[in-house]
């Protein structure tokens, strides 16, 4: 493992960029860095103001570079065990232990540690860096980079996104909608029942049709017996929270609970159909006992799937910077969704496992930051002159 990338690594861990709060000190400090070493950079900021992504360009400002997409939020320590501070970097046996040292501040420190190196090179394509907001919660800032990146930089030939992998090859993952619903009923006493609506039975209507579908979907798999890439081989839906009613004699007035859906390739806007499509017709129903009731469904997350594609120019360069051959897939979501969307080659190949994560005392191994950095280094030699 590299000095520099230890000692990048070491600061990028210090700043708590936990996605409730702003990333707005990690990305000054990745500006200034980027500025001394003069690499021209593009900040993009949220709506509130409060956070921001950054694009880069090392090299020439001409068309066929390498992306290197990673994401600068960091999920909360709040209610875990932690050994050591989460904010600093601790070495242990082979392993740096820190929040964001998998997920994914290894990856980006890597690729920072190598910009003056970068800038010396006689680079004939650049190297195109990518550094998101809210990955964490339902990638939020990387529509914005994406379609900024699209327009503002050269057109890249293959995208790198970083997420812990273990250097295996992902072409494929699945999708990720989220939808907040609120069923407002009617009040009545519950020995009159049927004057009113109870806004919590309502829902409960359509949280049970989510279980029916995972049901009809694992049955629909089950028969057609063909092997799937995917270790939950069909489209799953899934309510997280549920909060509603005022008391146990009362109709409810209200319910509102979330719903996440991992989509499969190719099924994202077929789902976010069907579950519109079923929520106005509970709404419908409820509508003709009252006009006062009503289901209203808000989407706030829409991360698109990453379909795999047999000929990509980034899934050929990771097989062979890694030596990699078998393809794998995953049932979480990640930014190479958006990439695709815009027309990019991507492919997710990063150090460290998804299974380190999240987790109290997040660690990533330093022989896998050693791949990580050979990885780069396989990807420099390529845009050389």
């Amino acid at each position: 493992m590299r000095s520099d990338t230890l000692s990048m690594l070491e600061r990028l861990v210090s700043f708590p960029t936990v996605s409730k709060t702003s990333n707005l000190e990690l990305i000054d400090f990745v500006e200034k860095y980027l500025a001394q070493h003069g690499v021209s950079f593009q900040r993009i900021p949220s709506i509130c103001g409060n956070k921001a992504s950054l694009i880069a360009c090392i090299g020439p400002a001409v068309s066929g570079g390498i992306v290197l997409s990673g994401h600068s939020d960091v999920v909360p320590v709040e209610g875990q065990s932690w050994l050591g501070d989460p904010w600093r970097l601790a070495s242990r046996d082979g392993r740096l232990y820190g929040r964001g040292t998998c997920d994914m501040k290894g990856f980006v420190a890597i690729a920072l540690a190598r910009i003056p190196e970068m800038t010396r090179m006689d680079l004939s394509r650049p190297v195109l860096l990518a550094l998101s907001h809210d990955e964490e919660l339902g990638c939020a800032g990387a529509e914005e980079l994406v379609s900024t990146m699209k327009s503002s930089l050269p057109d890249a030939a293959a995208v790198i996104v970083g997420e812990p992998t273990m250097m295996k090859i992902v072409s494929a993952h699945k999708g990720m909608l989220g939808f907040r619903t609120t069923v407002h009923g009617y009040e009545v006493h519950s020995s009159r029942l049927q004057k009113g609506v109870s806004a919590v039975m309502s829902a409960a209507e359509l949280i049970a049709w989510h279980s029916r579908q995972n049901e009809k979907n694992a049955l629909a798999i089950s028969a057609r017996g063909a092997p799937s890439m995917f270790d939950v081989p069909f489209t799953t839906l899934h309510v997280g929270t549920v909060t509603g009613g005022t008391a146990l004699n009362i109709t409810a007035r209200q319910c509102e609970f979330v719903t996440d859906i991992r989509t499969l390739p190719g099924e994202d806007l077929l789902w976010k159909e069907a579950y519109l499509e079923k929520a106005a017709e509970v709404s419908g129903q409820i509508g003709n006992r009252r006009p006062e009731a009503r289901v209203e469904v808000s989407q706030f997350i829409d991360v698109p799937s990453l379909d795999a594609v047999q000929t990509s120019p980034a899934i050929e360069l990771a097989k062979r910077l890694t030596g990699e051959h078998e393809e794998f897939a995953v049932s979480y979501a990640t930014e190479a969704g958006f990439f695709q969307r815009h027309g990019y080659p991507v492919v997710v190949c990063g150090p460290g496992s998804i299974e380190n994560a999240h987790q109290p005392d997040e660690f990533i191994s330093i022989s896998q930051i050693d791949q990580g950095e050979r990885l780069l280094d396989g990807v420099l030699d390529s845009l050389k002159a």
